[in-house]
């Protein structure tokens, strides 16, 4: 059976919102008897990305509001 869940890829500090957040990816490691047992990288999500959602000013893309701006 597949394994499904959330990593932390890289903390970083952002200017957003004042202080240290982390970079999370959403991982599935596939069951042992499938061919191709490489992880397989889903999504991606930062672990502020509700309190800058309510922020007045454009956001990164990690919190889904802004996809021309990547804080990496």
């Amino acid at each position: 059976m597949a394994l499904k869940t959330w990593q932390i890829e890289k903390i970083k500090y952002c200017e957003h919102v004042g202080h240290e957040i982390a970079m999370e990816v959403e991982v599935i490691y596939p069951s042992e008897h499938l061919p191709d047992p490489r992880p397989l990288v889903v999504a991606h999500r930062c672990s502020n990305a509700v309190a800058c959602n309510m922020l007045d000013k454009a956001v990164c893309k990690w919190c889904g509001a802004n996809p021309d701006h990547d804080p990496m």
